[in-house]
Parts: C-alpha cells; sequence; structure tokens
C-alpha cells in the first residue's frame, strides 16, 4: 500500500477523521510507528514490579535486544506486534453518561458519595454496557470503510508477531485487549497529553473517555504530538488514597484502588483495606479532582447510561447479591470478568469500613443513625461469614472487626 501518493494519502487520514467522528467517535488522530522512546520507561516500570499481578504486561517479548542487552517489547515494536504496520488510527470515545445536560457540579456530586459510608461506589467506566464490545464494532466498521474506500480487499492479521498471508490491505483492531501502548499513541496522535496521574488528558474533553486503536498497512501522515498543560498542578497525585500516584507520571499498581479492586486475585493487603474506603469497582479520584476535568463532556452514546443503579446502589443490596444474580444482572458488563467471589470479597472491605466509621460515630452520639447503620453492615457481613470461599471469609472475618477499632 506504498503507492499512494502523500497528497492521496493526506485525503484520506481527512476522511478516516471524518468516517470516525460519524460512527460516533470524539475526535480520531493518527500517529506513527516509532515507540522507541517510550520501551526503556516500560521495561524500567516492569522490572521494579509495579505491574503487580498483571502478568500480560511483561509478556510479547521481542526476539531483540533492548538498550542494555534486555529483552524488548512489542507494545513498543508496532510493526514486530503486528507486521506490515505503517501507522496507527487512534480513537477517542467520551464515556461520562448524562441523561440530559451535564451538571456542572458532577465531579462534586461523585466526591459526595465517596463521604457516604453507605454507598458503594463502582468507577464511572463500568456502570454501563462493556466498552470492549462498543468500540471494537465501531472500530471494526471504520476499518472496513477505509478498505472499501480504497477499493482493498481487507485482511486481519492474526495473533501478535504471526500474520496471514499478506493482503492488500492489513490492519487490525484493538479495544484495551491486547498489548498496546494506547496513551503513548493518543499523545502522539494528539489526542491529548500524558497527565501526571499517567492517563490521557484533553483540553477540550478532560479525561473520561476511552481509547481504541487501528493499526494499518499504510503510510498515513501522523498529527504532531500534543503538548503537556499540567503544569504545576499536584492534585491527582496529592488526592490519591493509597499514595499509589508515586510521582508525577508514576503510577505503582500495586497500590492502585482500581488495581486492587479489579486486576488483584488474592487477598487485598491489610494496611490498604482501610484507604479503599467505599470504593467496590475502581477509582476515580484522580479524575475528579484534576482541573481539566471541568471540560469533560458527555457520551452521546447512550451504551454506558448506568445499568442496575450502580450510580446510586447501596453496599449491603449489592452484597446481598447471589452468584446467580451477579451473574445475570453484569451480562455485557466490565465488572462479570472479576467474579462474585472478589465482588464480595470487595464489598466486605467497603462494609468493614462502613463499619468502624458507623460504630465510631454511635459513640460519640448513640442519638444518631449511626447505631442502626452498624446494625445493618454487621448483619451483611455476617450472612457471609460462611461463605463457600476462603477469601470472601477472611475479608468478611476483617470487616467485622473493624467495629471494635473505630479508627478513622
Amino acid at each position: 500500500m506504498t503507492s499512494h501518493s502523500p497528497e492521496v494519502l493526506r485525503a484520506l487520514a481527512d476522511d478516516i477523521r471524518r468516517w470516525g467522528r460519524e460512527l460516533g467517535f470524539d475526535d480520531v488522530r493518527i500517529a506513527g510507528v516509532d515507540l522507541s522512546e517510550a520501551e526503556p520507561r516500560l521495561l524500567a516500570w516492569l522490572a521494579s514490579g509495579r505491574h503487580g499481578q498483571m502478568d500480560y504486561m511483561a509478556k510479547h517479548r521481542s526476539e531483540h535486544s533492548a538498550a542494555g542487552g534486555e529483552p524488548g517489547s512489542l507494545r513498543a515494536r508496532l510493526a514486530e506486534l503486528v507486521p506490515g504496520t505503517l501507522a496507527v488510527i487512534t480513537a477517542r470515545f467520551n464515556y461520562l453518561h448524562a441523561p440530559r445536560a451535564l451538571p456542572e457540579d458532577w465531579r462534586e456530586r461523585e466526591l459526595a458519595r465517596l463521604g457516604a459510608d453507605d454507598a458503594a461506589v463502582v468507577s464511572i467506566y463500568a456502570r454501563g454496557r462493556d466498552y470492549h464490545k462498543v468500540l471494537r464494532n465501531r472500530l471494526q466498521k471504520l476499518a472496513e470503510r477505509i478498505a472499501t474506500s480504497i477499493g482493498a480487499s481487507a485482511g486481519t492479521p492474526g495473533k501478535a508477531g504471526q500474520a496471514d498471508a499478506e493482503p492488500p490491505f492489513q490492519y487490525r483492531v484493538f479495544t484495551d485487549s491486547a498489548p498496546v501502548l494506547e496513551v503513548e499513541l493518543a499523545a502522539r496522535a494528539s489526542l491529548g497529553w500524558r497527565g501526571k496521574h499517567t492517563l490521557l488528558l484533553s483540553r477540550e474533553a478532560g479525561s473520561m473517555f476511552f481509547l481504541g486503536e487501528i493499526f494499518v498497512s499504510l503510510p498515513l501522515p501522523p498529527d504532531e504530538p500534543a503538548q503537556g498543560h499540567c503544569g504545576n498542578c499536584t492534585s491527582c497525585i496529592d488526592t490519591c488514597p493509597t499514595g499509589a500516584i508515586t510521582g508525577p507520571y508514576q503510577l505503582d499498581a500495586r497500590r492502585c484502588i482500581s488495581y486492587l479492586t479489579i486486576e488483584h486475585k488474592d487477598a487485598i493487603p491489610e494496611d490498604l483495606r482501610p484507604l479503599i474506603g467505599n470504593r467496590i469497582y475502581g477509582c476515580d479520584d484522580c479524575q475528579l479532582v484534576c482541573p481539566w476535568n471541568k471540560y469533560a463532556r458527555a457520551a452521546a452514546a447512550e451504551d454506558f447510561a448506568p445499568r442496575n443503579g450502580l450510580d446510586r446502589a447501596a453496599l449491603t443490596e449489592l452484597f446481598a447479591w447471589e452468584e446467580e444474580e451477579f451473574e445475570q444482572r453484569m451480562q455485557g458488563s466490565a465488572i462479570r470478568r472479576i467474579g462474585h467471589e472478589r465482588w464480595l470479597r470487595n464489598i466486605a472491605v467497603a462494609l468493614g469500613n462502613a463499619l468502624r466509621k458507623a460504630a465510631r460515630e454511635g459513640a460519640q452520639d448513640s442519638a444518631t443513625q449511626a447505631p442502626a447503620r452498624a446494625a445493618a453492615y454487621r448483619a451483611a457481613l455476617r450472612s457471609r461469614a460462611a461463605h463457600p470461599s476462603a477469601l470472601v471469609r477472611e475479608h468478611v472475618q476483617w470487616a467485622l472487626a473493624q467495629e471494635a477499632t473505630q479508627e478513622s
């Protein structure tokens, strides 16, 4: 596909951006394939063990060495990851749902729920439909439209590092489901810049959006990389409940609440449990305090409208779901992949924190509703005290013991 003139390729790039918007993407840009500057940072992060149990982050090693003689990573070597790749189309898709206009105080409302001990806080992105399916379908349609426009028979490469017989136009769609440095690519394509919390930030849309990519065998002209605009702000670092953002652009996933409640498969470290508060799936704190999210935009698609009342649910309500109900309610949700056992583990921690808070308030003033709240939390936890899972039982026992501590 190298026979197209620069003028034709520039026109095609403009068409791709337009087609992407027609398919519902909020912005579409193009990045080159040279991520050599990012590879040393990735390898250093992996070598420090900051990826925790996310073993998939360390997989997909290159056959060729990186600086220092260490094995390189296919994540930073796109032409090895998907042979024939000459450019990457990267797209942004807003997920912040609002039934009508987005309230100006939406961030304050979300932060207020963190202070309500009975509120079950689910990260905003996970309250609606599984984004993988939503983005993949649209990216696939965009790739097919490109193939049609250039009169090519489209082919999709196989697994990473392998490909079928070389077709005239080759592409592969990614939606956070394979080894792709999507923030790095999006920043290089000018969709935004990497914030100090390591997420992508946009001057027009904050950070409340998903990213998706199409690797293509077309030498499309790349957009200019975005410049950073965090300045001296450290709000995300200062607000992180567990200190997971160890410095600007530095994240220790092992302390991140999103990692602990989603990716971590074992017992949550006891010293971090009180810091999790009432967050049962993911954490949005660093985004909620980011000044740039005053420009966050509501999603145009209804796919991300909250399901099962996850924007207002109570801990005791969700803790009562049996496995069958969990599986049924979470059909089509990203939450389903953690399974019922870890769902109960996470809520048990939140209930323990709620019980400690209510018991402390009740001890200070028994005339409040705190004793009744404490009794409800205690009863919910005791209902799972004999759960078949040792993981659930251990977290329930810890949670019940919090009533005696009454610590902040």
